[in-house]
């Protein structure tokens, strides 16, 4: 988890030679045109390789010095237009490599020493270049072109953002170029620990971004039997040793985009999930995108704060720091896209943001956030994968300021006349053993380090905000999998555990007849454990999707993702063929990967996932989501192993569950 890759380079393993070409006099009035790609000085010139920005821009080269003339010349960086695109011109690399064999065939008019550095002298070889066989000729070409090519790909583009120029690689099993690890923020270190994302420093070093950025510091599941905060507990927290290898300098971003020539794509970003506790962008390869895209798409993969680093709140945060930390940062990110994803070769007009769990709860706090009118709009579409919406108190409720209050004691600044500076002066590693504390120590299978009601970017609970249709985006694809609960309740107590406890426990806030009442709708759903199942898969995952979807009205659509065993997070690896653990998808059917993974980036291009560029897409129609309809396609399998794509009508019982939930959100403070 998070550790480096290696830089990906890709070797040239084919170039075509087409050309056989005999030319009956090369002198100077071809090499005069030459200047530009070689050192000039009177009658000699001197063959070596230039700095790539000089070619591909074209700058015309001023007279050198024989000191430089006779310095062996460092391979440059290749910067690609004033317009700073980023995708690399092997077309124009091979017209220089036949530029440059027209000089390199004066060197073999006078010896055969080698074709890497030479002098001439027109006065005395003019002759004898004009009678250079084909045969040498082509084979000089081949040659040359080879050394071009090889040139071109071990020298990735460079993209000049303004405050930091960075190289990227190409990747060689894609042959995508890559940008890893480019940071969209300044540190928040010390003094900027619960600050707003500031923009990153300056520099005019050529940052090399080929390698995953380091993660931001990781928390835990909840994994006790009870929630410390229901009013009744006396459970007592326990202590975590060690922390994940991870730095508080983490607000990087991954982009990856097509190769060769391609402008104003659409642009997917995607924020990962993880309880808002957990994860980073190394977990995902864009490259998985961009072939479901058919190579039209531009991917970005953000990090933001997590845990006590990204969602600590309290009245004393407010007054002296910042709220939802960690959406600000992915807010910050999603307006780096808007000023610089043009120069990776995508359109700022046509982003679609996308996540899954804790990554899509962030999606609807995008969706809402600023009364769900960011000005100016930072995507035009959203999709969720398992939308995660976990209890979001108000900032100073009581819950909040308890775990405030928690992370202070814990940390050693009880007695701090500013408790919230002195958080800021505590080393990270002993802040993060805190973390880990406070974020295991929750009721099994929660997280409570979340976003908050703070009156600033969420100004109401994301339902009554939903409820009043304050939306940004203009359409919404969203998918849930058939048994979101099973992973986050214990199977330990099976044997113990009643749907009044399971309630009280998940929503410490609901009444007494409010636990009654949802302990009701579920009765007839099973044993208890089962019924604590569909309630965690319902509650907090499935019925906030439907909350979105009445929201968007008919600009939405609803997918459910049934391959067994269907668990939280089992899709990813189906749009994601090589995330977080790197293997093959569980079911590897080709048809289904194609036509499941295909719809989303088919919704990335045309906001509907039924307008397919790739005809031999089989999946049917994909009804939209309506009122009146509440059709949804179910992704599933035979016993046999076929692929199943089929139209339903969403579950009346759960839809009333849902009804339920909504009626009670005050007090799940949804």
């Amino acid at each position: 988890m998070g550790g480096r890759r290696a830089p990906d380079q890709r070797g040239v393993s084919r170039l075509i030679n087409p050309l056989n070409l005999s030319l009956p006099r090369l002198g100077p009035q071809f090499l005069v045109g030459l200047r530009v790609l070689c050192n000039y000085n009177r009658d000699e010139f001197q063959f070596a390789a230039f700095r790539a920005s000089v070619v591909v821009n074209m700058v015309d080269a001023p007279p050198v010095s024989k000191k430089e003339d006779s310095a062996v010349p460092v391979r440059g960086h290749r910067y690609l237009s004033s317009k700073s695109k980023t995708y690399p011109n092997y077309w124009l690399w091979a017209l220089l490599s036949l530029l440059l064999a027209g000089l390199v065939l004066v060197k073999f008019a006078q010896d055969d020493a080698g074709i890497m550095m030479g002098t001439w002298q027109p006065e005395r070889h003019d002759s004898r270049v004009s009678t250079l066989s084909p045969m040498r000729l082509s084979l000089t070409l081949s040659t040359l072109l080879t050394i071009g090519a090889s040139y071109a790909a071990s020298s990735p583009p460079i993209v000049d953002l303004g405050y930091a120029k960075y190289q990227g690689s190409v990747n060689n099993k894609t042959g995508n170029l890559e940008f890893l690890g480019i940071r969209y923020a300044a540190a928040p270190t010390g003094p900027l620990r619960w600050r707003e994302p500031r923009p990153p420093g300056s520099t005019t070093d050529v940052q090399p971004a080929n390698v995953q950025p380091n993660m931001c510091w990781q928390g835990l599941l909840g994994g006790q039997p009870s929630s410390p905060f229901r009013r009744e507990s006396s459970h007592t927290r326990r202590q975590e040793s060690g922390s994940p290898q991870s730095s508080e300098d983490c607000l990087f971003l991954n982009v990856v985009m097509p190769a060769f020539g391609k402008e104003n794509l659409p642009v997917v970003v995607w924020i990962h999930g993880g309880g808002y506790f957990g994860g980073s962008a190394s977990l995902y390869d864009g490259n998985d995108l961009t072939p479901q895209a058919g190579g039209n798409v531009v991917s970005v993969v953000i990090q933001y704060r997590l845990g006590v680093f990204g969602f600590l709140s309290g009245q004393k945060i407010h007054d002296g720091g910042v709220l939802n930390a960690g959406l600000l940062d992915q807010q910050f990110a999603l307006e780096w896209v808007q000023r610089h994803i043009s120069k990776f070769g995508g359109d700022p007009s046509r982003v679609t943001i996308w996540g899954e769990s804790a990554g899509a709860g962030s999606v609807i706090q995008h969706v809402i956030a600023n009364d769900g009118n960011t000005q100016p709009p930072l995507f035009r579409a959203a999709m969720t994968s398992s939308t995660y919406l976990p209890p979001q108190y108000a900032f100073n409720d009581r819950i909040p300021e308890q775990v405030f209050h928690d992370v202070v004691d814990q940390s050693g600044c009880s007695s701090a006349p500013d408790a919230l500076e002195c958080l800021r002066q505590v080393d990270v590693s002993t802040l993060n053993k805190v973390n880990l504390n406070v974020t295991g120590n929750q009721f099994f299978g929660t997280c409570i380090l979340v976003p908050v009601v703070d009156g600033k970017l969420i100004t109401k609970r994301p339902t009554e905000l939903l409820r009043k249709g304050r939306l940004n985006g203009d359409a919404l694809l969203a998918v849930t999998n058939t048994f979101e609960g099973t992973p986050f309740v214990d199977s330990n107590t099976a044997g113990t555990v009643t749907t009044p406890e399971y309630l009280g426990n998940l929503f410490p806030e609901l009444t007494k007849d409010q636990v009654d009442a949802g302990a009701a709708q579920y009765a007839a759903l099973g044993a208890p454990i089962d019924q604590a199942r569909a309630i965690m898969a319902e509650a907090i995952f499935i019925c906030p999707t439907y909350f979105l979807l009445h929201a968007f009205k008919n600009k939405s659509f609803k997918g459910e993702f049934a391959i067994p065993p269907a668990l939280h997070g089992d899709d990813v690896l189906y749009y994601f063929t090589h995330a977080i653990v790197q293997v093959s998808t569980p079911w590897n059917n080709p048809e289904f990967v194609k036509n499941f993974g295909q719809s989303f980036m088919n919704f990335v291009l045309a906001m509907d996932p039924n307008i397919k560029w790739d005809s031999s897409n089989t999946l049917p129609q994909w009804p939209r989501w309506t009122e009146d309809g509440r059709a949804e396609t179910v992704f599933n399998k035979t016993e046999a192993d076929v692929p199943v794509f089929r139209s339903v009508q969403a579950d009346a019982g759960l839809l009333s569950r849902c009804d339920f939930w909504e009626s009670v959100s005050a007090s799940t403070a949804q």
